[in-house]
């Protein structure tokens, strides 16, 4: 088998590229597209970058050209190319529908001219929305309520249509929030993990008690794995960790294994339209006959432990990238000179 894996650099396509190896061996070839964004890193796969069945690519998918050349031979497509940060989209940022909807139709549209055996579309938990009580099912409505949702949902639909309209074999993917080495650290795990190794402010959106269900990364690769071969093609499939919890509670386990204060916690303002709680019913994958394996307890530990043992990969970005200083600064800097110093929201 022969897969393009787009956006292969970033955080949850890399875990993906070596899943791959370690599952497929010199059975797979994989070609990794990638614009080398803010938050991509060739690093990340420096383990894997020497096997001859391995062919990176710089490239972005809203090229038709590069599209073209990365595809050439391939038997399967797997997109994890997105602009993915909600804080980055409330901030305005175009480059969430030129990636998430128009680059999706490029790569829609040259697997289409291919006839390519299988596409996998990563989509999120966020394209549903809120929800108070119970879990999303993939015929829940989409209720998408920031930007990189909407996004998203635009991709996603649009990978279906070609399914309903064209036959192509695309399957959809709904996960939710991972966790795991190799994120670049604007997510709420790697910052706060980072923040805290160094002796820095955590900041704690609002009360902290917004919900979210966290997959380790590795076993999202290991799913994505699993439907290349026995996803159907117009299926869409929940992928969950089996872990809700609250971020306060994530921030707590995080300071617990560094052995920080929770003095370090900072209450700062809220985001705009930050959703309450995702919850996914993930029993249609369960019934194909995958679960994620990893215990919460036990991937955040090991979390932890490769932040703290991998500084070489995120420190310069930290303390040398423009990029993340300058968003760092724009979406805490005011947040923080006004946040509350002890370990309780305001109020």
């Amino acid at each position: 088998m022969k897969v393009l894996v787009t956006g292969g650099c970033g955080f949850i396509g890399s875990n993906f590229v070596r899943r791959l190896f370690e599952s497929r061996g010199d059975g797979v070839t994989v070609v990794n597209l990638d614009k080398l964004t803010y938050a991509a890193n060739p690093a990340s796969l420096a383990d894997v970058a020497g096997r001859r069945n391995y062919r990176f690519v710089k490239g972005d998918i809203a090229d038709p050209d590069m599209v073209r050349l990365a595809m050439d031979g391939c038997d399967a497509v797997v997109n994890f190319a997105a602009e993915t940060h909600v804080d980055r989209s409330l901030l305005g940022d175009a480059s969430f529908i030129e990636t998430d909807v128009r680059g999706v139709f490029v790569l829609l549209e040259e697997a289409r001219r291919r006839r390519i055996a299988k596409f996998i579309q990563i989509s999120t938990d966020e394209v549903y929305g809120t929800i108070a009580e119970g879990s999303f099912h993939e015929d829940s409505p989409l209720n998408p309520r920031n930007p990189y949702a909407a996004s998203k949902a635009g991709g996603d639909r649009l990978a279906y249509s070609y399914w309903a309209s064209y036959g192509v074999p695309v399957v959809v993917t709904r996960a939710s929030n991972n966790y795991g080495p190799y994120q670049y650290p604007e997510k709420l795990i790697p910052l706060f993990v980072t923040n805290a190794i160094d002796g820095h402010p955590l900041p704690l959106y609002g009360d902290g008690r917004n919900v979210r269900d966290w997959l380790y990364v590795k076993d999202h690769a290991a799913a994505i794995d699993f439907l290349l071969d026995a996803g159907e093609p117009g299926e869409t499939y929940n992928i969950a960790g089996g872990n809700e919890a609250e971020n306060i509670e994530i921030t707590h386990k995080v300071l617990a294994l560094l052995q920080k204060p929770k003095s370090l916690i900072r209450f700062v303002d809220d985001r705009p339209g930050h959703d309450r709680r995702y919850s996914l019913d993930a029993g249609k994958l369960g019934r194909l006959g995958f679960r994620s394996v990893t215990p919460f307890d036990e991937g955040l530990a090991e979390t932890v432990r490769w932040y703290g043992e991998r500084e070489d990969w995120w420190r310069p970005i930290k303390e040398r990238d423009a990029a993340y200083q300058e968003f760092y600064k724009t979406q805490y800097g005011d947040r923080l000179a006004t946040s509350s110093s002890t370990a309780k929201p305001p109020g």
